[in-house]
């Protein structure tokens, strides 16, 4: 697999959505937009092909400009990943692997795809980079930094009060641009609400007009949290959502999620918690990681009966109500907050 080059993009092919790019592009692209100052403002977009939203944002800022016969007031790359996946309006297909987990070697078509497209970056770095995304469950809009640097901040909370610190998964996109640029992820809420596009639209124009990066990252009004275990299904398990304590009519599962924890997500949460059910006596079915990838589920967990709660005070973010989703990626990342002074 290698990727794409193009040299701007056509008023053509700002019309295609997501799920019609694979019309133009047969893969992963990396585009170069004109603009007015170098370097350029580097931006992925599709990383996962359920997420639609900075693609989106790009055909429309775009067109703007170019409505109003104006260049972009700084060169722009667009690197449009998972156009198979966004055919088919899924996160990634079958046999494929997540298109933001594969930035840190390993093998594979794709693995060979990260190298060359870093390369190519390293050789020249962006000015900034931001990643986009939507995603499930409610979240309120947040930025992701990979760095407690002044300028990670300060263009974090150019996005929106919450901004978490994320140093797992280190696989990701953001964390292999971060050793020679600032690399930002945007969270812009879920696929097809107007205000996602809205809001990176507004991020990306902001972005574009600066001269050089923040320096003062101003903690009024930010919120800070650190990403500081994720949860996850362990291979096998059978799962539902629950309103209430599962009974001898309900259907036989492994696990019985609340369904209402997708309203807990940035919620400072207490100890004890109800989480969901597990058949009493049965071993726990999720699987809970450190930022080292240490298993630490009895650190956040403990069983009352069959109620699965939680063992410490934390902030959960990104719970789905999605299936699909939770067997690809994660049931939900734990966080807690970050102090000022620590940043």
């Amino acid at each position: 697999m290698r990727l794409i080059h193009a040299e701007d993009l056509s008023d053509e092919l700002l019309e295609l959505s997501a799920r019609d790019l694979h019309q133009h592009f047969e893969g992963p692209a990396l585009i170069r937009i004109p603009g007015d100052r170098q370097p350029a403002l580097f931006l992925s977009v599709l990383l996962h092909g359920n997420e639609p939203v900075g693609w989106d944002a790009v055909r429309e800022l775009l067109r703007r400009y170019r409505g109003a016969g104006e260049v972009l007031p700084r060169a722009m790359s667009v690197f449009i990943g998972n156009v198979t996946a966004a055919r088919e309006g899924l996160r990634r297909l079958d046999g494929q692997p997540d298109y933001n987990r594969i930035w840190k070697g390993g093998a594979g078509p794709e693995a060979e795809l990260a190298r060359e497209l870093l390369a190519e970056l390293r050789q020249a770095p962006p000015f900034l980079a931001v990643d986009v995304h939507n995603n499930t469950g409610v979240n309120p809009h947040y930025a992701c930094i990979t760095r407690l640097d002044p300028a990670s901040l300060a263009l974090g909370r150019r996005f929106s009060r919450p901004v978490v610190y994320v140093r797992s998964p280190d696989t990701v996109l953001a964390a292999a641009l971060a050793p020679f640029t600032t690399a930002i992820i945007l969270e812009a809420g879920r696929p097809g609400e107007r205000r996602g596009v809205e809001h990176v639209i507004e991020y990306l124009e902001s972005c574009l007009q600066l001269s050089a990066l923040p320096q003062a990252p101003g903690h009024e009004g930010l919120d800070l949290f650190e990403t500081v275990a994720t949860v996850r299904i362990r291979p096998g398990t059978r799962f539902d959502f629950a309103l209430q304590a599962p009974t001898a009519a309900t259907t036989p599962q492994d696990l019985w999620l609340l369904e209402e924890f997708e309203h807990y997500n940035f919620e400072e949460l207490s100890a004890g918690t109800l989480f969901g059910y597990v058949p009493a006596g049965a071993p726990l079915p999720l699987q809970v990681t450190d930022v080292a990838d240490r298993e630490v589920a009895e650190r956040y967990f403990r069983m009352h009966g069959n109620e699965l709660r939680l063992r410490r005070d934390l902030v959960p973010a990104m719970f789905s109500p999605d299936p699909a989703i939770i067997r690809q990626d994660v049931v939900c990342y734990f966080m807690e907050r970050v102090p000022h002074d620590r940043a």
